[in-house]
């Protein structure tokens, strides 16, 4: 894929999930106690608005890009050689319960590689942006990880998945604590990761994550710096990975911390 079809994705998705974000938004300020809930699995929460959100993204993406595949969190699709996969709400459990921290999550992947990834913060109004090989921004200016070498003097977001087991998630939290780091948890692995990319906390860790939640996140973290482990194999566009993203001097300590 030549260079100006990628810059058209890039500036596509940039504007497609601002777009989108500005739905979300609105539909997070007319929320009430009449918003249709519904649950996929345990604490997995689906509103009517990941629904409305992902079929705008869709559709926005389909007419700019009618060859390429399209894998949805909510609608699922198909995996090819070029394939956007979204995320439409990250963070849908904090949406549903009138908690403003959540994301659109858009990225493109070209031959197994997240060449385009894109998170917009309609509530913050912030918009993080990466192209392989271009660096990484946050509403138009570079962004970078942090400088923490030291896991005494870091701040770590571990994130919790149903789908892996609890006590895991407890031995690896110890790990950390005996370490000497801040362990932190919030609901937005997106977010989270995106987080590492400017800097604001210096690792995010999780046992399992789709890959719809982290595609675009981990190329911010790669292009702002970090480090990050092979997270995009063929597994992960089927079941999911394992997510560690950081700074690169802390990447030992955490791979270590995360064996289970």
């Amino acid at each position: 894929m030549n260079e100006v079809s990628m810059h058209l994705r890039f500036l596509a998705a940039c504007a497609i999930a601002q777009e989108a974000g500005q739905l979300v938004r609105r539909r997070f300020l007319e929320r009430d106690e009449a918003l249709e809930l519904t649950f996929k699995g345990p604490q997995d929460y689906l509103t009517e608005t990941d629904a409305e959100v992902e079929k705008l993204i869709a559709l926005r993406l389909s007419q700019a890009f009618p060859d390429d595949g399209f894998f949805g969190e909510e609608g699922g699709g198909a995996f090819g050689a070029s394939v956007w996969i979204v995320d439409p709400i990250d963070g849908t459990a904090d949406f549903a319960r009138g908690v403003a921290y959540f994301c659109v999550s858009i990225a493109f992947v070209h031959e197994g590689r997240t060449q385009i990834g894109v998170l917009y913060d309609p509530m913050a109004g912030e918009l993080f942006a990466a192209r392989h090989g271009g660096g990484a921004t946050l509403n138009g200016r570079p962004i970078k990880v942090s400088a923490i070498d030291d896991p005494r003097k870091s701040i770590v977001e571990l994130g919790w998945s149903p789908r892996a087991p609890f006590d895991d998630y407890l031995k690896v939290a110890t790990r950390l604590n005996e370490l000497g780091a801040g362990v932190k948890r919030r609901g937005s692995g997106a977010l989270g990761l995106a987080y590492v990319a400017a800097g604001r906390q210096d690792a995010y860790c999780e046992l399992h994550i789709n890959a719809w939640d982290a595609a675009a996140a981990v190329l911010l973290i790669e292009e702002a710096g970090g480090w990050t482990n092979d997270f995009l194999t063929a597994q992960c566009l089927e079941r999911g990975n394992r997510v560690i993203g950081c700074t690169p001097k802390l990447r030992e300590a955490l791979e270590i911390a995360m064996h289970v």
